[in-house]
């Protein structure tokens, strides 16, 4: 499985956490995150990413789709994202 928008989302992030960009990829991986929680994140929230931003979002949702969300590396880096967000 290859983790590269998760590994590319989580430099994103951890290198400008403030960015309106950070917290929108954040907050898609805190949703994919959510066992049978529907995954409900507004698809609306897609025209605000730029089209960088947004091609990780896809990465990322098809990671889910293969069952990454289960995996260490995807909790690893969650948390990792989470301390970032943090501050």
């Amino acid at each position: 499985m290859d983790l590269t928008a998760l590994n590319n989302t989580l430099a994103h992030i951890e290198n400008d956490a403030r960015s309106g960009q950070s917290l929108l990829l954040y907050a898609l991986v805190k949703t994919l995150s959510i066992p049978q929680g529907g995954h409900s994140y507004l698809l609306t929230k897609l025209k605000e990413m730029a089209p960088q931003t947004r091609q990780l979002a896809y990465g990322l949702m098809e990671l889910m789709a293969q069952g990454a969300t289960a995996k260490p590396e995807w909790k690893e880096a969650e948390q990792r994202m989470d301390r970032a967000i943090a501050g």
